[in-house]
């Protein structure tokens, strides 16, 4: 029997790969919630939709709605009856979040309570996801990959108020039984990424011939690192969890019922490793310069680590980043108005 989900933040760089995912391997119907800021680009979800016949494009419906006011009863019946939320609305700039934090908790922290409150009166509701990041964990020092429920340590508002909506979710499941699920996932690229965005960034710099600024530690002598990920693995990983039987899934040892779950990309890969494949795909020569960020700039940190294992023995393993990363650069280049929105 076919389903409805419910995506918030649809026209979002993950969230348009996880609809085109669900619109190839799925006979779901989407309902993708809107406010088309700064993060959200109708163009994206445009885009993938139009390549599917006319018949699957009916599928998607977007409503506009800013989850910074609640879903009254008039959305509520515009959006119909659900089976499932995917929660990818969000501010996720740090910069910005240091300029305005209070922005961010409008955003991530109050929206998020809108569409908690809006799931717990829906009768029909499977699971609820939501998406949160490696940065509430802080940075992971040498040999450290933090596992699902370690403690937080957020560095700056963007990351907090994620962890603050994390904990709503977990809230609601404790006091109201909604079945909720977190993943926390790390440094996506893909087709279609804002241009401000790292790798995005470094494509236009490479092809340009500019100078690539690397983040680096105080002596500007080691590259920050990351584990990156191609947003349809997100998807991929996403859909996985859906089908998967998570009520079956047991409290940890504290006792939190509510399933966190990593989604790590295969490869840890430093930014001037990155920036070198990059140049290597494009057959150009990196141009580059280590700068000590992580020092200068408060809220940035040199390393984020998360463990993946819990997801890999459930049975989901990502692509390598670089066989993807290859195709991304590949197609950036072919379709570059998207390196100048």
């Amino acid at each position: 029997m076919s389903k409805k989900i419910l995506i918030t933040g649809g026209a979002g760089f993950i969230a348009h790969h996880v609809v085109d995912k669900i619109l190839s391997t799925t006979d779901w119907e989407v309902v993708t919630l809107d406010r088309l800021d700064f993060s959200g680009n109708l163009n994206r979800l445009k885009e993938v939709v139009s390549a599917y016949p006319e018949k699957e494009q009916k599928r998607v419906r977007v409503i506009h709605h800013d989850l910074k006011a609640e879903i009254n009863p008039e959305i509520a019946a515009t959006i119909g009856k659900i089976d499932l939320i995917s929660h990818l609305a969000a501010g996720s700039h740090v910069d910005r979040s240091i300029t305005y934090p209070l922005e961010f908790v409008m955003d991530n922290v109050v929206g998020t309570a809108h569409i908690l409150d809006y799931a717990r009166k829906l009768d029909s509701l499977e699971r609820f996801a939501y998406f949160s990041t490696d940065e509430v964990f802080g940075p992971a020092p040498k040999g450290i990959n933090y596992k699902e429920n370690d403690r937080y340590n957020s560095t700056n508002p963007y990351s907090a108020s994620k962890a603050g909506a994390e904990e709503l979710v977990v809230a609601y499941e404790n006091t109201y039984g909604l079945p909720s699920f977190i993943t926390h996932t790390m440094n996506v690229f893909g087709e279609r990424q804002n241009p401000e965005k790292y790798i995005p960034m470094v494509i236009k710099k490479v092809r340009d011939g500019e100078r690539v600024t690397v983040h680096a530690n105080a002596k500007k002598t080691v590259a920050g690192s990351r584990h990156y990920i191609h947003a349809e693995d997100v998807a991929n990983a996403l859909l996985f969890l859906y089908n998967y039987n998570i009520s079956s899934m047991q409290p940890d040892d504290t006792g939190a019922k509510c399933q966190k779950f990593n989604i790590v990309g295969k490869d840890e890969i430093d930014n001037l490793e990155l920036a070198q494949f990059i140049a290597q795909s494009q057959k150009k020569d990196l141009r580059y310069e280590m700068v000590d960020f992580h020092s200068q700039r408060p809220g940035h940190d040199l390393r984020y680590a998360l463990d993946g294992e819990k997801m890999k023995n459930m049975g989901w393993t990502p692509q390598s980043a670089f066989k993807r990363l290859e195709k991304v650069v590949d197609w950036t280049l072919k379709n570059n108005r998207w390196l100048s929105i």
